[in-house]
């Protein structure tokens, strides 16, 4: 209990302060102190570059599927939106970032501004619509496959409820949770109770993706294996499972072995893959939906070709001008 005293001069300072009440850690010596914010602002340093060559990805990837008409399909409306998840992510991360560690006089323990927690809803919304997002790419590969590469359009409403949806709903209840029974601190804090209510939904995402991964590779051994499959079906489903395999990360089946492990357990181990390693997921994600994606190379070498020949063909006109004036 933290008290204080009206007092004719005004408030009086905390009794206990904060840091003693909070039972925050120790730093130790001023050596421990200087290494510790060496090693944050080293890590800080290559998250926002990670985050920033992610978006940078992920915005020209959104341009490509946008301005070419034959890319317009459900497949690629999904990744979009998947694309878009990973942006507010990272958005997410650097107004937070922006919020609480702006000003290092201000210790971010004791904030408790509407400011603080809006931020911090914003970026628990982000992760958890990331997840989603994650979690309705693994249901249309695996739709695809059971439909064998056909699906109808009126599946798309019903990812865009998973995606965006379920992460809002969520959110609103975390919000009017932490208002109606743990409104302290700025609500970046993982030990509370209330925390599950986060937690939770991503835990089954995570677990319900990580089953339809394995499904979907054992879908995919049984019909390579087929004999009655044709050739070009054969070399088809080849190609998806090596896309399938790349897409391991993605599906966040990484995250299970973090999932199962308590969160003091390989606390800087854990920081290093969620925030540096894991700031390079969305340039991994432009890079095998998009970059390397051959319909979309195709599909830019097609045009390309065709604006170097109305350039050729509009010097040639101009040059036939000039000389016939």
């Amino acid at each position: 209990l933290i008290q204080r005293n009206c007092t004719e001069w005004g408030w009086s300072l905390p009794s206990p302060p904060y840091h003693r009440a909070c039972q925050l850690e120790t730093l130790g010596s001023n050596n421990d102190t200087e290494a510790k914010a060496r090693h944050f602002v080293t890590m800080k340093v290559l998250y926002t570059c990670g985050y920033s060559t992610s978006m940078a990805a992920l915005l020209l990837a959104i341009g490509i599927f946008s301005c070419f008409r034959k890319l317009h399909c459900t497949r690629n409306s999904i990744h979009i939106h998947f694309f878009t998840s990973f942006i507010l992510r990272g958005t997410a991360v650097f107004i937070k970032d922006s919020v609480l560690f702006s000003d290092e006089s201000i210790d971010h323990c004791t904030m408790s501004t509407v400011t603080c927690k809006a931020a911090i809803a914003f970026f628990q919304y982000s992760v958890l619509a990331n997840f989603y997002w994650l979690l309705v790419e693994g249901l249309y590969l695996q739709t695809l496959l059971l439909l064998t590469f056909t699906c109808d359009r009126s599946y798309t409403w019903g990812y865009i409820l998973i995606g965006w949806g379920v992460p809002m709903v969520t959110v609103g209840v975390w919000v009017l949770t932490r208002l109606q029974y743990d409104n302290h601190g700025c609500w970046d804090d993982y030990s509370s109770l209330y925390w599950w209510v986060i937690k939770a939904p991503i835990l089954l995402a995570i677990f319900v993706n990580f089953l339809i991964f394995l499904n979907i590779t054992r879908m995919l051994a049984q019909k390579i294996w087929c004999p009655d499959l044709s050739k070009t079906h054969k070399q088809q489903y080849m190609r998806l499972t090596k896309s399938t395999l790349l897409l391991i990360p993605l599906f966040g089946v990484h995250y299970v072995v973090f999932a199962l492990f308590p969160k003091h357990v390989g606390v800087d181990a854990r920081l290093y893959f969620e925030l540096v390693l894991g700031s390079y997921q969305g340039f991994l994600v432009a890079l095998l939906y998009c970059f390397l994606n051959g319909e979309v190379q195709a599909e830019i070498r097609r045009n390309w070709g065709k604006w170097q020949r109305s350039m050729e063909s509009n010097v040639f006109n101009l040059a036939t001008q000039d000389f016939t004036a």
